[in-house]
């Protein structure tokens, strides 16, 4: 049974590190806008429901991967 769990600790670490790589791409896209137009990025509570539905619904998304009809 114990070899079942094995991709457990992998699937945990492969999403960590793609959800870094991904929140840095973000970062780096936010500061080059930031440098294109001289103003320093500021994130409205608009803005962060925005994102933060935005989220929930990929979250969903990759919830739902491999699922059979």
């Amino acid at each position: 049974m114990e070899a079942m769990d094995n991709w457990k600790p992998m699937t945990l670490l492969v999403g960590g590190v793609l959800g870094a790589l991904t929140g840095l791409a973000a970062a780096y896209l936010l500061i080059q806008r930031a440098q294109r137009t001289g103003i320093q990025p500021t994130l409205g509570a608009g803005e962060g429901i925005r994102l933060g539905l935005l989220v929930l619904g990929l979250l969903r998304q990759v919830s739902v991967l491999g699922e059979r009809d």
